[in-house]
């Protein structure tokens, strides 16, 4: 699936929004220790980024390297292009020893995962009892009424045929998606529990992230244009209803959250 994000490197690098420091704090609090993190999936670095706050040491891995190339570098984080399935002796050269990393996180990417082979690097990988993978995505974006309605034309109807189906996984808000792991302290389920992504935005920021999703490359590369010019006018028009060029979106964020116990 990473060659879908490869074309729009750029565009994903602009057009994703980034993610709360509350999402971080709230992760953070369920590690006991913090030296090392793994970010799986790490594009260019947005989850990293703020990890990097948090952990001694972040290892950001992608499996494209033109993603990673605009990827803020920091001192405590090293990026590194992996192949898509990494053997348990590449995560070791790679990541760390078995039982070494204390949280991996996977931001808005989980859904593309082959997760049967990536769950048993994540049980080699994390500390037992108390290490902890941290999952989630975002839903659609959610301005105001009128906008909203014709995102939602856009989203279901024109882009509709052009989704993958693991972004039915996302639409679902990662309730489906398959997490064998254990609830950490304090929390009585593995969530997925709520946090809100919220973004100044102008419309052409709002038409970049646009162009940023999958779909809108996939009917790209079919040499269709999603972005037609009456859909451009309809966002227009609606956009402008209320004469304010700048409006908050908000992205709603849905959260897995577990400990990987004594599973071997």
């Amino acid at each position: 699936m990473a060659e879908l994000f490869i074309k729009q490197a750029q565009l994903y690098s602009k057009g994703r929004p980034s993610y709360p420091e509350e999402l971080f704090s709230f992760i953070s609090s369920k590690t006991p220790c913090h030296n090392l993190a793994w970010d799986v999936g790490t594009g260019n670095g947005q989850a990293a980024k703020s990890l990097a706050k948090l952990y001694k040491r972040v290892v950001a891995t992608d499996t494209s390297p033109k993603q990673l190339q605009y990827a803020t570098r920091l001192p405590n984080v090293r990026y590194v292009c992996t192949s898509p399935k990494m053997s348990v002796a590449e995560v070791e050269s790679k990541i760390g020893a078995e039982s070494s990393v204390d949280l991996i996180t996977i931001a808005a990417a989980l859904h593309w995962f082959d997760l049967p082979t990536f769950y048993q690097q994540v049980k080699w990988v994390l500390k037992k009892p108390n290490g902890v993978i941290a999952a989630w995505s975002y839903t659609t974006p959610q301005v105001n009424s009128s906008v909203d309605a014709v995102f939602d034309q856009f989203y279901y109807n024109d882009a509709g045929p052009y989704w993958e189906s693991p972004r039915k996984l996302v639409d679902e808000k990662y309730k489906t998606i398959d997490f064998p792991f254990e609830p950490v302290d304090g929390c009585g389920h593995s969530g997925p529990f709520q946090f809100k992504i919220e973004k100044a935005t102008d419309l052409d920021s709002y038409f970049t992230y646009l162009k940023s999703l999958s779909a809108y490359q996939t009917a790209k590369d079919k040499g269709v244009e999603l972005l037609t010019d009456a859909i451009v006018d309809k966002f227009n028009s609606a956009w402008n209803e209320d004469r304010e060029s700048k409006k908050i979106v908000v992205f709603p964020i849905y959260l897995r959250i577990g400990k990987v116990g004594t599973l071997n």
